[in-house]
């Protein structure tokens, strides 16, 4: 069970890292979404009424969506669980979900934070909706993806979504001056900020308050370092540089750099940008990702987001894992970024992934459907009688195609694989069309060129 979110401020301890130490108390403290929290903003509103609403907080790292969320515990007066769907599975939250029915029964209530919800498949947001919906629990799901794409629409009805924004930078210089006046740690020094820093620490941040905040401590300590004999630090643009460099290079390989950086690349890839792709597979191998963990994602790119458009390119990311494997790095660097561009500059289609999700979806609908019986081996002489393979049309025998049903009766008319009209497919979709052309109709204005 996550550990019940303490009301009591934390210590000014430097273990702790400075956005952490800096979260803010109350609502009132709170910086930024001011759309959210300010005199006539949505979650103003819920609290001055005291009507907690299960809600999905989407947005990017760093704009305040667990610090809202603590508060709203505090506010709403209600016990706090955070967990992160890429560590738990469905056994944490069933226990989250009997604690809620308890507090329920007594009367009290519950705010579950779940933070990048969209980890969380299908079962298991699934899970989560007859305890939203009967109030069990006031869910609050974090995400930095669009929840129309990653969250299941049963959540979405029972939940309001509210969108986060990048702080301004005059957000963060306000997060920066509580620092300096509140932070323990950074009492006794005299902080003297070069011209341009703190426009540059806005800059490299991103409007990421986390990011903002750690920056400036690693930049704090290496210039501390610098002038260990003085209480006067100069914070200079180059020890924002390096900070930011060090900070961003702290690879997590299960967290949200990791995710996000993996998801840039294979989006790079897939919007035919090979430029973008071999700057986030720099990221990757700069921070420390495992080689093979890319090589792996490239093979599925080129199935999924590839597939019979160029053939070629699930054997051509198939072989460079092989290369990757067999030399390491760093000199495995340069095969990952030949394939890296390769699979970028081919021509796309997700006729492939599209065919094979219909089809699950088909069989999960119909279930186990008669295979017909013109397709079964007759392999007894009692099979042979009751019809297997009675009226089977061997294809060679009609030159290479007879036209045959082979779907099950129910759903012989069901179309699953939709060639693309771009590359090689383009060829499988005019003999289809040729083939098949009660199933496969010539598009009059392709969509998907």
């Amino acid at each position: 069970m996550a550990d019940l979110f303490s009301k009591e401020p934390l210590a000014g301890s430097k273990s702790i890292p400075l956005a952490e130490r800096m979260r803010p108390k109350t609502i009132q403290e709170f910086v930024g979404q001011e759309h959210l929290v300010g005199e006539n903003g949505i979650i103003t509103t819920f609290i001055r009424n005291q009507k907690p609403a299960s809600m999905i907080f989407w947005g990017d790292p760093g704009t305040g969506k667990t610090s809202l969320a603590r508060l709203l515990a505090n506010a709403f007066h209600k016990e706090f669980y955070q967990m992160s769907a890429v560590q738990v599975g469905l056994s944490e939250v069933r226990e989250v979900i009997k604690h809620g029915k308890i507090l329920s029964q007594q009367e009290k209530g519950l705010i579950f934070f779940l933070d990048e919800i969209h980890r969380f498949n299908k079962a298991q947001q699934d899970a989560l909706l007859p305890a939203v919906e009967d109030g069990t629990i006031i869910l609050i799901g974090a995400t930095t993806e669009n929840p129309s794409f990653e969250v299941i629409n049963a959540l979405l009805s029972r939940c309001m979504v509210v969108r986060f924004y990048p702080l301004s930078q005059k957000h963060l210089e306000i997060l920066l001056s509580r620092t300096l006046n509140q932070d323990e740690y950074f009492k006794g020094f005299e902080i003297v900020f070069e011209p341009s820093v703190k426009e540059f620490l806005y800059q490299i941040s991103g409007g990421d308050a986390r990011l903002y905040l750690n920056t400036f401590e690693s930049a704090f300590e290496i210039s501390k370092t610098l002038n260990q004999n003085s209480s006067k630090v100069f914070l200079t643009v180059d020890s924002i540089r390096k900070a930011s460099s060090e900070i961003l290079n702290k690879y997590d390989k299960t967290g949200e750099y990791h995710y996000n950086l993996i998801s840039a690349f294979i989006k790079s890839i897939r919007g035919s940008d090979p430029d973008a792709a071999v700057y986030y597979l720099a990221r990757m191998l700069k921070g420390g990702e495992d080689p093979l963990f890319i090589a792996r994602r490239m093979i599925i790119i080129a199935s999924e987001d590839i597939g019979n458009a160029q053939p070629l390119a699930v054997v051509v990311a198939n072989a460079i894992f092989d290369v990757v494997q067999k030399i390491g790095m760093p000199e495995a660097r340069i095969p990952l970024s030949q394939c890296a561009i390769y699979l970028a500059s081919c021509p796309k289609s997700n006729s492939a992934y599209l065919a094979i999700s219909e089809a699950y979806q088909e069989v999960e609908r119909s279930g186990d459907l008669p295979i017909p019986m013109h397709l079964l081996n007759a392999v007894t002489p009692l099979m042979k009688e009751m019809g297997y393979g009675r009226a089977y049309a061997y294809d060679h025998d009609y030159e290479g195609f007879s036209g045959q049903i082979h779907l099950p009766e129910l759903i012989a008319e069901k179309v699953f694989y939709q060639p693309k009209s771009v590359g090689y497919e383009a060829k499988i979709a005019e003999r289809f069309q040729k083939l098949w052309s009660n199933r496969y109709l010539p598009k009059v204005n392709p969509s998907d060129d």
